[in-house]
C-alpha cells in the first residue's frame, strides 16, 4: 500500500477507524470521511467532514478529493447505519434514513469516484456489508433491505465495470462489537451474541487488507465472517 491512495467512509470509530489504520499502517495515504471528524491533517489521514446522508456534500468532497489528492487506488464503503425495531414498528422516515446511508450514499460516491479509476485502469471498490446482507432476521426489515441492496449495488458494479481494470470486494462480517451496539445491551438480550462473542473491527479490517493487498490480476469477490463458534461459546 505505499504511496497509495485510499478513501474510507465512517471512519471515525468502529470499523471503518480500524479500516483506515490497517490501511495506513500498510503504507497508505487515507482519507478519513465522517459527519463527526473536523477537517484536518495528521499523519497518514487526511481527515474531512461529510454527512454522507447528503448528496450535495459528497459530491463537493469527492470533487475536493480528485483534485487535491488524485485519484483514490482504493475506496471502502463502510459508514452505515442500523435500526434494531419490529417491521410493524419501522417508520417509513426510519427506511428512509437508512436507505439514504447505507445505498443511496455509497451508490452516489461510487459514481462520484469510479469513472477517475476507471481512467486509470486500476484500484479497488470495496463494500462493508452485513451478515444482514445474505440472511434475514427479525426487528431487521429494513437494514436488511438496505443491506441487500448495498449487495446488489456491488454486484452491478462489479459487473459493469469488468475488464475496466477496477476490482469490487464484498466484505460481510457477522455481528462485530463496535459503539453500535452501546444503546442495544446485546449481553441482555435473549437470542444475541454476546458483545465478547463478537468479531472484533480489527479482523473486518485484516480483511479488507487482505483484499487491498492482491495482486491486479486476482480479484476477492466476496468475504463472508463470523465468529468461530469454538471459541466464543461458554
Amino acid at each position: 500500500m505505499e504511496s497509495r491512495l485510499a478513501v474510507v467512509t465512517g471512519a471515525s470509530r468502529g470499523i471503518g477507524l480500524a479500516v483506515a489504520e490497517a490501511l495506513a499502517d500498510a503504507g497508505a495515504t487515507v482519507i478519513r470521511l465522517a459527519r463527526s471528524l473536523p477537517d484536518a491533517h495528521h499523519g497518514a489521514f487526511r481527515d474531512i467532514r461529510c454527512d454522507l446522508a447528503r448528496v450535495p456534500e459528497i459530491t463537493q468532497v469527492a470533487t475536493r478529493i480528485l483534485r487535491e489528492w488524485g485519484t483514490p487506488s482504493v475506496v471502502v464503503q463502510n459508514a452505515g447505519l442500523w435500526v434494531l425495531a419490529r417491521f410493524e414498528e419501522t417508520s417509513p422516515e426510519d427506511l428512509d434514513r437508512l436507505l439514504a446511508l447505507n445505498l443511496r450514499a455509497p451508490f452516489v460516491l461510487a459514481q462520484r469516484l469510479l469513472p477517475a479509476m476507471r481512467a486509470a485502469g486500476e484500484g479497488i471498490h470495496i463494500t462493508i456489508g452485513s451478515s444482514c446482507d445474505h440472511l434475514a432476521f427479525p426487528d431487521n426489515a429494513a437494514y436488511t433491505a438496505s443491506k441487500y441492496g448495498m449487495r446488489g449495488l456491488h454486484e452491478a458494479l462489479a459487473a459493469e465495470y469488468r475488464g475496466s481494470g477496477v476490482r469490487f470486494t464484498l466484505v460481510s462480517p457477522a455481528s462485530t462489537d463496535t459503539p453500535m451496539w452501546d444503546p442495544v445491551d446485546p449481553d441482555t438480550r435473549p437470542g444475541f451474541l454476546r458483545r465478547a462473542q463478537m468479531l472484533r473491527p480489527e479482523d473486518v479490517a485484516d480483511a479488507v487488507l487482505f483484499a487491498a493487498t492482491r495482486p491486479a490480476h486476482a480479484t476477492v469477490e466476496l468475504l463472508r465472517l463470523a465468529p468461530n463458534p469454538v471459541l466464543t461459546d461458554g
